[in-house]
């Protein structure tokens, strides 16, 4: 498929998620307020933060489609990164809202109507189920898309927490299930955007992309024929699926001709083995006075 209409399917698919989720948020607050239950009004405020993320995610897709121009040269990999960063923010302030909100609870417990509880957690686990499989595909090679499916994820589990919650209560009684599904909601919020933030920040401060190892990337360059030594080695990414590459490389004094084949096979390894197809290589050679020593590989006698 062409990369812009896959863009564009996958903002189609976030723009109706993004809908459906703002429907389900009225339907869940109304519902908690009528059932008295903080878990159902934690849940409804966690797919709040669920919309915003989807709504974040679907201006990120817009974004990153745009070309690379005179001031962006890169383009705009970085905005759907920037959502994710974002998105992953407002879960931990709802999560601290959340936890908050249900110790008073759990020092006052009030009665919530259970068959409230389980139909609309239900529902909202349909919803969730759905949006979920929409995003499956794209959510292994886009953050700013893999946020978003974290929270239906988080929000799914939490609906599965409150349809447990309210069979519990309605065979024992014990109405400090609900202040605990809200605790347990929060804590789940918590682990949903950790590793979005984790992820985001490495490529906001261009750290080495999320598995790739150094070593490995210069071994692979040292195992081709006419390298002899790869020094200033940087790898970062421009976006959640779009890795580049600078270094120096030390060759032979060799003729144009050679060393440009050399160039080939240094960026048909980097391509197919590990993904990185922006790339920067200067070449120096053996003859070249002055040639840098430190922070380099050599090739193993």
């Amino acid at each position: 498929m062409h990369p812009h209409n896959h863009g564009t399917d996958m903002g189609k698919v976030l723009a109706w998620s993004l809908g459906l989720t703002l429907v389900f948020v009225i339907v869940e607050g109304l519902a908690g307020l009528q059932a008295r239950s903080l878990a159902l009004l934690s849940d409804a405020g966690h797919n709040l933060t669920d919309a915003l993320a989807l709504g974040l995610a679907w201006l990120g897709v817009y974004v990153a489609r745009r070309p690379p121009d005179e001031r962006k040269t890169y383009g705009y990999h970085r905005a759907g990164v920037l959502a994710a960063f974002v998105n992953a923010l407002s879960l931990l302030i709802l999560a601290g809202y959340i936890l908050y909100e249900s110790y008073h609870r759990w020092r006052q417990p009030e009665e919530v109507h259970e068959f409230t509880m389980l139909v609309v957690a239900a529902l909202g686990l349909a919803v969730n189920a759905w949006i979920m499989l929409g995003l499956r595909k794209e959510r292994r090679r886009d953050l700013n898309v893999r946020s978003a499916w974290a929270h239906m994820l988080g929000d799914a589990l939490g609906s599965i927490g409150i349809i447990i919650g309210a069979v519990v209560i309605r065979y024992t009684g014990w109405n400090r299930t609900d202040p605990l599904l809200s605790a347990l909601i929060g804590l789940l919020i918590v682990w949903t955007a950790w590793d979005i933030i984790k992820e985001s920040l490495n490529i906001l401060l261009e750290g080495l992309p999320r598995g790739l190892d150094l070593n490995e990337v210069t071994g692979a360059m040292l195992a081709i024929k006419g390298v002899l030594e790869v020094h200033d080695l940087h790898i970062w990414s421009l976006g959640s699926s779009t890795h580049a590459l600078s270094c120096h490389v030390l060759i032979e004094d060799v003729p144009p001709s050679e060393s440009e084949s050399i160039l080939r096979r240094i960026n048909h390894v980097l391509a197919e083995r590990f993904q990185i197809h922006h790339t920067t290589v200067q070449f120096e050679h053996v003859s070249c006075p002055g040639c840098p020593i430190e922070n380099h590989w050599e090739r193993p006698a």
